[in-house]
């Protein structure tokens, strides 16, 4: 693709091996070190499911009970799996005892560790077939209905009951939306254990559990044959558990979800050791499920300036890009994040935001972009929000970016109505279709306000990326770089949860999934 900014392509090369040397370094911390959230996903995905009669869940159980006798630096594969073996029974049988106090898990004498690994792996490549399956069933609907050509319109529904949630997510698919997005409630992310069952109380979301994630599967399947469209799911892989919604994600063919590698840390406090060993296992999962994730950089714009600190989000979407790619990603499966946040009183703030639009599209040509709305600026006037909206729409038809959270006039007012979501789609539709070409009919004044302006961030992006391979990632956390927001190496919530891994530990999964791609 021709470069409309006339970035400087050295520098880009530049950023961009800075971020793997950052993303490498960080690595080594990764390859070392297990989580009870890892740990907690290999038992979901080698089958157990449930909670016991105080309704926590198998999978916590296990992981807790192994943790206490300090030994989960083996990984919970070589305790299940030798109970497996030894007794006779499947890993929710295990499970079971476990919970029962018929067994102590760690205290079974061990049999013989090959064998242990073929008990276990045998269970974990049939998890991996119906991941598989589920990859294989989306391409079969992508190929029966076609894919869209042009930006997908996302929207949210959060009402905190999935029945409400599925009414309204057949409504906003019958008007017009592409990926729908089920807000999880506030506060999940901090939670160490993930919900059962379907549920119908949320403050500002609903629940992520996997009964939710299978019921809404089911009604947009059923609205995607009404019209004849693949209508995709989005929902949060983020927080303590991160790793779990992934597996629970891939396991109901969620086709989108939020995974970013640093948003924890810095919005919900997580502490950052827990979060990138949990980030790599869920993108691995992510990845070999055929699944969108969607980085969480807009997120900056909204305790930073979007003029001073526009560098920091290309930084991130960065180091971003690097991480998905040792977890195996594709970069058609990198939903780099970014955001329509300059305040509408900057003169020229719509040229500034069409620069760093432009600017992610040339440096990430193969990435479905996530571009989000105005949200810090918009004022509770619907009038003028629309017309932010629809300035929105046009940077996102004029640069081609893929996933567009739409906008809604009444952002700073309530949770949007099913009327408010029908006039954003109306206005993108509107836009999107009179301006679908502009983006290759329009070119930009060499060395004007645009080109500058992308070759300023690009350069700026690229200092700090020098400067963070200097002093690595964990400390440049703690120096506040990103959103203006410091986090302490030991704070934050999760850390009692990282443990370091022994020699012989063994996760069938990372194996099967990094070495079984197409």
């Amino acid at each position: 693709m021709k470069s409309k900014l006339n970035l400087d392509w050295s520098v880009v090369e530049k950023a961009r091996s800075c971020a793997k040397n950052i993303a490498l370094n960080t690595q080594k911390f990764i390859d070392m070190h297990t989580t009870v959230a890892v740990e907690r996903t290999v038992c979901r995905l080698l089958g157990i499911d449930g909670v016991d009669e105080y309704g926590v869940p198998l999978a916590n159980v296990v992981v807790d009970s192994i943790k206490k006798e300090n030994a989960l630096s083996l990984g919970v594969a070589i305790f299940i799996g030798n109970a497996m073996v030894k007794l006779g029974i499947t890993p929710q049988e295990v499970a079971m005892k476990v919970s029962n106090k018929e067994i102590e898990i760690t205290k079974i004498p061990m049999a013989d560790l090959f064998e242990i690994k073929l008990a276990v792996s045998k269970v974990a490549r049939e998890t991996v077939k119906k991941i598989k399956d589920n990859r294989a069933k989306r391409e079969h609907y992508l190929q029966k209905y076609g894919d869209k050509q042009g930006p997908y319109l996302y929207v949210i529904v959060a009402t905190g009951n999935i029945y409400e949630d599925i009414i309204q997510a057949k409504a906003a698919a019958r008007q017009g939306a592409d990926i729908i997005a089920v807000i999880r409630t506030t506060g999940q992310s901090l939670l160490d254990y993930v919900p059962y069952g379907p549920t119908t109380e949320g403050f500002g979301g609903t629940y992520a559990t996997q009964e939710n994630f299978r019921l809404m599967r089911s009604a947009l399947d059923e609205v995607g044959k009404e019209l004849g469209r693949y209508i995709r799911l989005c929902n949060y892989c983020s927080g303590l558990c991160m790793p779990e919604i992934a597996a629970m994600g891939a396991l109901e063919r969620l086709d989108v979800m939020l995974n970013d590698a640093l948003y924890g840390i810095l919005f919900r406090d997580i502490n950052m050791k827990r979060t990138m060993v949990d980030q790599y296992f869920s993108r691995i999962i992510n990845g070999f499920a055929g699944v969108i994730i969607n980085t969480g950089e807009d997120n900056y714009l909204t305790t930073a300036d979007a003029i001073e600190e526009a560098h920091t989000v290309l930084a991130s979407q960065f180091i971003n890009e690097q991480f998905a790619l040792i977890a195996g990603l594709k970069e058609e499966q990198m939903g780099l994040g970014h955001a329509f946040e300059i305040s509408p009183d900057e003169k020229n703030g719509f040229l500034f935001e069409l620069a760093q639009a432009q600017m992610a599209r040339e440096i990430f040509p193969k990435a479905p972009l996530k571009y989000m709305p105005p949200t810090k600026f918009m004022t509770g006037n619907i009038f003028k929000g629309h017309i932010q909206d629809a300035l929105f729409n046009m940077v996102t038809i004029m640069t081609n970016q893929k996933i567009h959270l739409l906008g809604m006039l009444t952002e700073a007012i309530h949770t949007p109505f099913m009327s408010d979501r029908a006039l954003a789609i109306e206005n993108a539709k509107y836009i999107f279709n009179n301006m679908e070409d502009l983006g290759n009919e329009i070119t930009f004044k060499e060395d004007g306000i645009i080109q500058k302006r992308a070759n300023d961030v690009l350069n700026k992006a690229y200092e700090l990326l020098l400067e963070i391979e200097k002093q690595e990632l964990f400390k440049t956390l703690e120096s506040g770089t990103f959103g203006g927001i410091k986090r302490r190496i030991d704070g934050g919530k999760g850390l009692d949860g990282v443990v370091e891994k022994h020699k012989d530990y063994f996760n069938p999964f990372i194996e099967l999934m990094l070495g079984g791609r197409n």
